[in-house]
């Protein structure tokens, strides 16, 4: 795993897991998070249920995420496949929240640009990956060639 796709999973993995931290924390009135921070209608229900709903698939990027990059440390080869599911979880909740903003046409950047950014970053890795997960299951050829985990196909 580079250093650069392993800074990546690192920085959005915790973000989000202090993300929901938060939230439980607020939830449980633990703390009070101030509204000039909360996305719009936040106080919504139809829009607090759309906010947990990607309670389960946030934890489960963060969570496959620290372990692709915890493996790839130790030199196991199942941070890979880890890695693999971790970015696609990052891309698919990043494109889920910008479709539902872009269907209100709610365009505010502290919501939208992060969202977008996460539908976007995983793009520059998860084909290198693919194509190293493949050629690391089947033996060399003299037409092969090394592609890195941070290529953008």
């Amino acid at each position: 795993m580079t250093k650069r796709l392993a800074g990546f999973l690192l920085f959005t993995d915790i973000v989000f897991l202090v993300y929901w931290t938060a939230m439980l924390l607020d939830l449980a009135s633990l703390i009070s998070l101030p509204p000039s921070v909360m996305y719009k209608d936040y106080d919504d229900p139809r829009v607090i249920a759309w906010n947990w709903s990607f309670f389960p698939i946030d934890v489960m990027f963060s969570i496959t995420g620290i372990a692709a990059v915890h493996f790839s440390k130790r030199g196991n080869p199942i941070w890979r496949p880890l890695a693999i599911l971790s970015l696609c979880l990052t891309f698919v909740a990043g494109f889920m929240a910008v479709a539902y903003w872009t269907l209100l046409a709610e365009f505010d950047p502290a919501w939208f640009l992060p969202n977008l950014g996460l539908a976007v970053w995983p793009l520059f890795f998860i084909g290198g990956l693919v194509i190293g997960a493949a050629q690391a299951h089947r033996l060399p050829s003299s037409n092969d060639r090394f592609i890195p985990d941070d290529v953008l196909l």
